[in-house]
């Protein structure tokens, strides 16, 4: 099975990008879901989030907003790196 690789970057926690993204699962203005190209989901939480694009066709996503927390995969994303 091929791995779907992708990037989040979070700039100064008020812009988020996210690389193959296959949907927007769900969204307001203190939660973001996406689902992964491959499998996977990833959940933003913030406040004042907003969906500022989406690309379908190249997986590209994009959000502004004040980001206080990421969860990948039912875990939260720093136990993920320090695992």
């Amino acid at each position: 099975m091929q791995e779907n690789k992708h990037t989040v970057i979070i700039e100064q926690r008020k812009t988020l990008s996210v690389s193959a993204v296959e949907s927007v699962v769900a969204f307001s203005e203190v939660k973001i879901v996406l689902a992964l190209l491959g499998g996977g989901k990833l959940t933003v939480v913030g406040s004042g989030l907003k969906i500022s694009g989406f690309s379908k066709a190249s997986g590209s996503f994009t959000a502004e907003g004040t980001v206080t927390g990421i969860t990948y995969g039912g875990k939260g994303f720093a136990a993920k790196i320090f695992k």
